[in-house]
């Protein structure tokens, strides 16, 4: 019975596919796109623009945002939908990231922007996510996820059955997340034909794929992760050593001349800001400052800081860690009548504190939590930052901590204070500078006045796409970041 239902349902399946199947003008190939025709994938773009400009926003530089729209628009001149309203936006961001949206949007970073190293890269990068558009990966990716999970869901009520449900649903997942593996490649070839047809070097999306790679194995060994290039089952992305050997024999199909424009790529971005911004925040040492929003703290000694979207958290010693965010506080209520009716709701008779910090109004709590599988001690620290909101601090204590760990955990939580109007003019953040270089330089030398604690080296390398053994050459424009 069971087998006969399979067999009907794989029949509609591929006759459902089937129909649904449509010849892409960019690849040549059938793909199912049933669920999202072009005019609908206008208005998903419309409506999820409006969530990245409210998630990232945009990078006031308009000089720079013409710069990536004239380019932009070059790359996407010569594609295979020219019905398709190509728009182009640079994201006040570090991390280096770049996606489109279905309808034609197209967005890149700050940190790509200065991970590139000409302006042919960079073209290298806007073609192919033009490609993803052209490609209609995200249309595709929909329909065959919407169409898993209707599959899914009309075979498990066949034979009463959640287990099939939840099988089919991993491959729904799959599609609905991210673009597989082959419209990722497919991506990366599509934009080597856009970027040639607009005059650029075709070896430009090697380039910049090499200094991804370099990049992210730099990022996992400050991060202390282990650095592999392996993909997991569930990896979307193919490795990026692949894709950099893959296109660089697909270059060879084209001709080897083209625009590269390091020059005039390197005087626009001279100044950009590297780095966190000022209204995303960012650390100097061991104090977090955030000038944007007027506060700072410091952390104590052993502790590394790491700002992310919504928290800033800091690693220390034997698991210790501190994470701070702010909370709403909607009803007003004061610290301690937060951490009693909110925060600490659910716990059983909780001792609060209160205390104040730097003039302003603040409760603390400890209590027994858990950490990756350990009990762990927890304080937490409500502090009154506006009427509406609070600024919190979960501090996981180390095992076996001591007494001066402990004093310096409880100094720091003190150090949060508002920043003054001399400190805000005076903290800001890291940009990009250009410099030439001169005889007798190397990469120790001009790496060396580089704001950072460690790894500046390699960052100088990543930045400029240097490989581990290659020398600096005089009268050459090689890129470093300044304070």
């Amino acid at each position: 019975m069971i087998k006969r239902f399979f067999n009907i349902f794989a029949l509609l399946l591929s006759t459902f596919f089937i129909a649904g199947c449509s010849t892409n003008p960019a690849t040549g190939q059938n793909q199912f796109t049933a669920f999202m025709s072009p005019e609908q994938e206008k208005q998903v773009g419309a409506q999820e623009h409006q969530k990245v400009l409210q998630e990232y926003g945009l990078y006031k530089d308009q000089k720079l945002q013409d710069y990536v729209t004239k380019v932009g628009q070059s790359v996407v001149k010569h594609t295979e939908r020219p019905e398709v309203q190509y728009k182009f936006f640079l994201l006040d961001s570090p991390i280096v990231n770049a996606f489109a949206l279905p309808g034609g949007y197209i967005y890149l970073t700050r940190g790509v922007m200065a991970l590139s190293n000409s302006e042919s890269e960079m073209a290298a990068v806007l073609g192919h996510e033009a490609g993803h558009i052209t490609g209609r990966h995200s249309a595709e990716r929909y329909s065959r996820g919407l169409a898993t999970t209707l599959g899914a869901s009309i075979l498990a009520a066949a034979i009463d059955s959640s287990g099939v449900s939840q099988a089919l649903g991993v491959g729904s997942d799959l599609y609905l997340k991210s673009y597989s593996r082959g419209q990722e490649s497919e991506a990366d070839t599509l934009g080597i034909r856009y970027l040639t047809r607009a005059g650029y070097d075709p070896n430009a999306m090697s380039g910049f794929l090499r200094s991804l790679q370099a990049d992210s194995a730099l990022q996992a060994k400050m991060a202390g992760v282990q650095s592999s290039s392996a993909n997991s089952f569930f990896s979307t992305h193919p490795d990026t050593g692949q894709r950099v050997q893959q296109t660089v024999i697909e270059a060879r199909e084209y001709a080897q001349q083209g625009i590269v424009n390091q020059a005039e790529h390197f005087r626009l971005i001279d100044g950009m800001v590297y780095g966190d911004s000022e209204k995303q925040g960012f650390a100097r040492g061991r104090t977090f400052y955030h000038p944007d929003l007027g506060f700072k703290f410091s952390v104590p000694k052993g502790y590394t800081l790491t700002n992310q979207p919504t928290q800033v958290v800091a690693k220390g010693p034997n698991n210790g860690a501190i994470i701070f965010d702010f909370a709403s506080n909607k009803q007003k209520l004061s610290p301690q009548g937060y951490m009693h009716n909110v925060w600490l709701k659910d716990a059983q008779n909780p001792t609060i504190e209160t205390i104040t910090i730097n003039g302003m109004q603040a409760a603390t709590a400890s209590l027994q939590g858990s950490a990756n599988g350990r009990t762990v001690t927890l304080r937490l620290i409500a502090v009154q930052w506006m009427p509406d909101q609070i600024a919190r601090f979960h501090i996981v204590l180390p095992s076996n901590i001591t007494r001066v760990q402990l004093d310096s955990l409880k100094a720091a939580t003190y150090t949060f204070s508002r920043m003054t109007a001399s400190e805000k003019a005076q903290i800001k953040p890291y940009r990009i500078k250009i410099i030439t270089s001169r005889a007798g330089d190397s990469v120790a030398s001009l790496s060396q006045s580089m704001p950072f604690e460690q790894y500046k080296e390699e960052r100088f390398r990543v930045l400029n796409n240097m490989s581990a053994t290659e020398a600096v050459v005089a009268n050459r424009l090689y890129k470093t970041v300044v304070d």
